[in-house]
């Protein structure tokens, strides 16, 4: 029997706040109005001052309610008594050769989660995490291979791009004039534990990285990942609107049933249907189809036609991913070559068909690797291959 969906209810903050400081990081508007007017703030006012905390917390990267100059300082001293402004804090951070940075970031609970951020001409891209682990095993994953912790909230998905501008030093500062060159211009939801299976605070957190008084990302530099939570789709064009990416990676219900077991749950069949509705409301935008390279598994010249056949009629492109290996993986990279013919028949039937190349493979930050540090239980090669329906 399939897992049923780890989903989290949207939070709402009442009128009468929790004991303790409160988070304001990852609140929506709305929720911040709701907590601004529990903590005193007059009703009248409560919109313009969320309007004005807003854009010291996601615009400026302020931290600290003193720095808040447009506020008065009796106010000012109101909302630290009643809140604070956290991130998730660092823990390791490791530079790859070719200038991917990965941190280990510790979040509330002590859980920890892994953020990439990977550094090319022109762009920068930062994988951020959902979950803490993963619900779906993908047998050919890294992080699979650890189970489900929890949800991550929206203030823990924001604020790991939050914790990324400050390493990046990337920050405006008040007053100076606007700088449009971005060192983070992409985010994907790409990392640790599958985003559909948290849709709420994914949205929220989104919709804070696409406000246009905050950090101010189009939805067309924000790609979201899923292995083929069939029901959330639609609710991802009309609820969040970004570039959709899916973790395809076979032809055939019976491989892909053992690399993606959700596959068990929502067949390729269904997944397609999906598919083919979502472009429709998002200006035919293409989406992407994230294919691993295993060698012997799912890279033959039958598969790619096989492929390309199933993906008729999708606006699409084909993103082909040398399988990154790990301790204890039950695969096999496929080789160049291979890769190559696999990739012409794809572009020779019309559609683009790029060969990611691997980064951060020698610190463990490569597509498929990440894994929390303190998952300290590693199964066998053995293990996982019978998970894996391989053995």
């Amino acid at each position: 029997m399939a897992d049923a969906p780890i989903t989290q209810d949207v939070l709402t903050i009442p009128r009468k706040l929790p004991e303790g400081p409160v988070n304001l990081v990852g609140m929506t508007r709305a929720a911040m109005r709701e907590a601004l007017i529990a903590q005193g703030t007059p009703e009248k006012q409560a919109k313009m001052r969320v309007g004005q905390i807003w854009q010291w917390i996601y615009q400026w990267g302020v931290r600290d309610f003193a720095e808040m100059t447009n506020l008065s300082k009796a106010y000012r001293a109101q909302l630290a008594e009643t809140f604070v402004i956290e991130i998730p804090e660092v823990v390791s951070k490791q530079v790859s050769t070719d200038g991917t940075r990965k941190w280990l970031v510790r979040i509330a609970g002590g859980h920890e989660v892994e953020v990439v951020y990977i550094p090319e001409e022109g762009r920068g891209t930062l994988c951020i995490s959902s979950q803490v682990g993963c619900t779906l095993t993908c047998s050919f994953c890294h992080t699979g291979t650890q189970k489900l912790v929890r949800n991550l909230t929206a203030g823990e998905i924001i604020g790991q791009v939050m914790m990324a501008r400050d390493d990046l030093d990337e920050w405006p500062v008040p007053g100076a004039p606007k700088d449009e060159t971005r060192l983070l211009s992409n985010i994907v939801l790409m990392g640790m534990g599958e985003p559909l299976y948290n849709f709420e605070n994914v949205r929220d957190a989104m919709k804070i990285a696409m406000d246009e008084e905050g950090i101010q990302l189009s939805r067309r530099r924000i790609t979201l990942s899923t292995s083929g939570v069939v029901p959330e789709i639609e609710r991802t064009a009309n609820e969040i609107g970004c570039q959709l990416a899916v973790s395809f990676h076979a032809t055939t219900d019976e491989v892909r049933d053992k690399l993606v077991p959700i596959n068990k749950r929502w067949n390729i069949d269904v997944l397609l249907e999906a598919l083919r509705a979502y472009p429709r409301g998002r200006n035919s935008e293409r989406i992407t189809f994230e294919y691993v390279m295993l060698d012997g598994v799912n890279d033959s010249d039958a598969d790619a036609h096989r492929l390309v056949k199933l993906i008729e009629g999708i606006p699409a492109k084909i993103n082909l991913i040398p399988f990154n290996e790990w301790p204890g993986a039950p695969y096999k990279r496929s080789s160049n070559n291979r890769i190559r013919a696999f990739a012409n028949i794809v572009y020779q039937a019309g559609y683009a068909s790029p060969i990611r190349t691997p980064r951060g493979e020698d610190i463990m930050a490569a597509c498929g690797q990440l894994k929390s540090a303190t998952e300290r239980a590693r199964k066998s090669r053995k293990e996982i291959a019978a998970e894996a329906g391989l053995s």
